[in-house]
């Protein structure tokens, strides 16, 4: 099916691809699809939902069967069972006199749920969802006349759905529509171009098209290819879609008259710093900058023809700017020795203060002495006094070493100690918030416990990540519905490019299992702590570690 979507219906399949019903059904299924369109809480039929009373755990009453799966199977959100397929072509029969290319959104999505023939439709009628009111309630949102013909094209009346970055609106394409639309009717343009400027201002916006086209597929083919990134594959893919979708507004035969590649002042003008690249990571920020650039001259010029093409030119943009934060996202910065330190490290030991500072001192000395690669200082029961004892000791003895030192949770504390680094929890300082703190150079560790939490770590700009609890941990009790087990380290392991260290009473006795999951970093504390011979104890995870 070549179908478009808006980004909101593209992460509620996302979503939905987590589910399994185990149905018989070859794909997606709409139970699945219907959790997906609630998992996507900002959306606008999260919102229709939502006022019926309808969530996730009436789903799932419904249909017992449904499970959950931190890694889905690859490709298995584009893979549409023929129950779905029947939803999108209920939706599109419905829509058949928007404009096109017609872009679904997660109303549409629903819209298709209640007029197709199936259980779930039933049910959801069953629920209250009437579907002409739910059909005139999407037109209204579209600021659509049914049964109008409304082309999508420059210089025409339009109603259309126009993708929107995530965060902006209610996280779903908002409604762009003229007051009155009739088929013959133009927009009002208070200030006609001059003759001879229209001309000008396709061939600009053809050029310029074709700069952030290039551009945005240079930037995708360095994340599929150079970093592995999946997510960001499919963020860059949609950017580069909206972005030919919005160029379809103008004639294609227009565009091309108006191009004069060979008359173009420019095309012979160079800059050194435009033949060559430090590097993969620089070339991406060229090439961020040239995107950037392109969409703003789009926003400018579009705008002089039709002001929903700048519109939505402003809106691109403001979505390779987030694109941008998340490929930055897990890239080394800060003190070049902490990052070089923590790109190699793979034991990470925490400990507490002890109950005196000389003993304290011992068992940091004996730990720094095996080779320790991090060593964090957590403890919740010392006054701050002592825990900056211990910590300002610990800076002393890991100095000029190669092992670095992490306070936890206290941000403030670390500055003052001088630490490399803190670690917080998901309830304790935002990774912006401890940047706010400890500076740019210092580094920042993340508690997660879901895939969820390790990739938003990721965006947030933490330098690494604690996975877990993986097992049951003698220094840290946890429920048995705590425990995220190997399955999370599989996850993790397939998505997240942050240094991810697994922790949760891991031992000798079971990490060979943490790194058959595809972990070769862990993190312990009563594993080393608590061995009659802590020395011994790490030097042992370390070997098991490296072979």
């Amino acid at each position: 099916m070549g179908l478009q979507f808006t980004p909101a219906a593209l992460r509620a399949f996302k979503a939905a691809s987590h589910w399994s019903s185990g149905a018989d059904f070859n794909g997606l299924a709409p139970p699945e699809l219907l959790l997906g369109l609630l998992a996507e809480a900002e959306c606008r039929a999260a919102g229709m939902l939502a006022a019926k009373g309808i969530d996730a755990e009436a789903v799932r009453q419904k249909w017992p069967n449904l499970k959950f799966s931190e890694l889905p199977p690859a490709g298995r959100a584009a893979d549409f069972s023929a129950a779905v397929e029947d939803v999108l072509m209920s939706a599109i029969s419905r829509l058949a006199d928007y404009p096109q290319p017609l872009v679904l959104a997660t109303e549409h999505l629903l819209l298709g749920l209640v007029a197709a023939n199936h259980e779930l439709s039933s049910w959801l009628a069953e629920q209250g969802f009437a579907l002409e009111s739910l059909e005139a309630e999407i037109h209204r949102l579209a600021g659509h006349q049914p049964n109008l013909p409304l082309p999508y094209q420059l210089g025409e009346a339009t109603a259309c759905i126009l993708p929107l970055a995530p965060g902006e609106g209610r996280g779903e394409g908002e409604a762009v529509s003229v007051a009155n639309p009739s088929p013959n009717a133009t927009p009002p343009r208070p200030n006609p171009l001059p003759k001879g400027e229209g001309t000008a201002v396709l061939r600009i916006i053809d050029a310029t098209a074709n700069r952030a086209r290039e551009g945005l597929r240079v930037l995708e083919d360095y994340v599929r290819f150079a970093l592995d990134d999946r997510d960001l594959t499919e963020e860059l893919k949609q950017l580069r879609h909206a972005l030919a979708a919005e160029i379809a507004r103008f004639d294609a035969a227009d565009l091309l008259a108006a191009r004069d590649t060979s008359g173009d002042v420019g095309t012979q003008l160079t800059t050194p710093a435009e033949s060559s690249r430090r590097d993969l990571a620089s070339l991406a920020t060229a090439n961020f900058k040239r995107v950037q650039e392109a969409l703003r001259s789009l926003e400018e010029y579009g705008k002089t023809l039709d002001s929903h093409f700048g519109a939505a030119m402003k809106q691109l943009r403001y979505r390779s700017y987030t694109v941008e934060k998340n490929i930055s996202a897990g890239q080394p910065r800060g003190a070049p020795r902490s990052q070089l330190l923590l790109a190699n490290s793979q034991l990470y030991v925490l400990i507490d203060g002890r109950d005196a500072l000389d003993a304290f001192d011992a068992l940091a000395r004996e730990l720094i002495a095996a080779g320790v690669d991090v060593i964090q200082l957590r403890d919740k029961r010392l006054t701050d006094r002592e825990l900056l004892q211990r910590a300002r000791r610990i800076r002393e003895l890991t100095a000029g070493t190669n092992t670095l030192f992490i306070m936890n949770d206290r941000a403030d504390l670390a500055v003052v100690a001088g630490a490399d680094g803190v670690h917080v929890g998901q309830d304790e300082l935002s990774v912006a918030e401890a940047r706010t703190i400890i500076g740019p150079d210092a580094l920042i560790g993340v508690s997660t416990h879901s895939l969820a939490q390790a990739k938003q770590a990721e965006a947030d700009g933490a330098d690494y990540i604690g996975v877990g609890p993986t097992f049951a941990s003698t220094t840290k009790q946890f429920g048995v519905s705590q425990l995220t087990g190997l399955e999370l380290l599989r996850a993790v392991a397939a998505t997240v490019r942050l240094p991810a260290f697994a922790i949760g009473g891991i031992g000798r006795e079971n990490l060979r299992e943490v790194l058959a999951a595809g972990f070769s970093r862990v993190a312990v504390s009563g594993a080393v702590v608590s061995a009659s011979d802590p020395p011994a104890a790490a030097g042992e995870l370390r070997q098991m570690l490296k072979t």
